[in-house]
């Protein structure tokens, strides 16, 4: 098993739980996992990642679909639920907001079936991620958006690690600061290969598979 820690404090009752090493996603290299298994699947924890998230749009964001990236549906729909509460500055209030997952083809590429079409189509869409790494995921994903008719609303995540255009700015409970030597490396130039250091762990949106 990994060697997890945690970061000292909570954020609104929201951990940052991780492990050091050399782990290998799809798209780099990695000198830390961030694991995020209990806020995808423990209901309180899903809920408080869902009011930190909701804070930071439900006075000045139209969400009209949640695009769940990472497999963080249950987190997805506590935050549909927080945006669309009757409140005081609430944009979304009483809104029905659309959940969806995304599907692949065999290129990887992001696509919508005819059925899921009408909650991209002219609709305000919020990416919803896991953690940002490179950023590679959420360009593809505001690709796909924009190709189906869609608009951003915006992008989440629990960590994010990079900075991006500034059109399309990340909201994450988490970020860089947090973790200040946190580093990304094409998997071609990674310092811990070219010194022979071994990987620790397979890592990708579902978890680790230890080496």
């Amino acid at each position: 098993m990994l060697q997890f820690e945690q970061l000292p404090g909570l954020r609104g009752n929201v951990r940052l739980r991780y492990a050091r090493g050399h782990f290998a996603t799809n798209h780099s290299h990695i000198n830390y996992y961030i694991d995020i298994t209990e806020q995808k699947t423990n209901l309180m924890e899903a809920k408080a990642v869902a009011r930190q998230l909701a804070n930071r749009f439900k006075a000045n964001t139209q969400v009209d679909t949640i695009l769940c990236l990472d497999g963080m549906e249950v987190i997805g729909a506590c935050l549909a639920s927080e945006l669309s509460k009757t409140g005081y500055h609430s944009i979304n209030e009483q809104r029905p907001i659309s959940i969806l997952s995304p599907e692949y083809n065999s290129n990887s590429q992001i696509v919508f079936r005819d059925n899921y079409k009408p909650m991209i189509r002219g609709k305000h869409v919020l990416i919803l991620m896991a953690s940002m790494t490179t950023g590679f995921t959420l360009k593809r994903s505001i690709e796909a958006v924009g190709y189906y008719g869609g608009y951003i609303a915006g992008a989440a995540a629990l960590y994010n690690a990079v900075e991006l255009d500034a059109s399309y700015p990340v909201t994450s409970i988490y970020t860089l600061s947090d973790l200040p030597d946190y580093k990304s490396y094409e998997s071609n130039d990674c310092p811990y290969c070219k010194k022979g250091i071994p990987l620790d762990a397979l890592v990708n949106s579902h978890g680790y598979s230890k080496l």
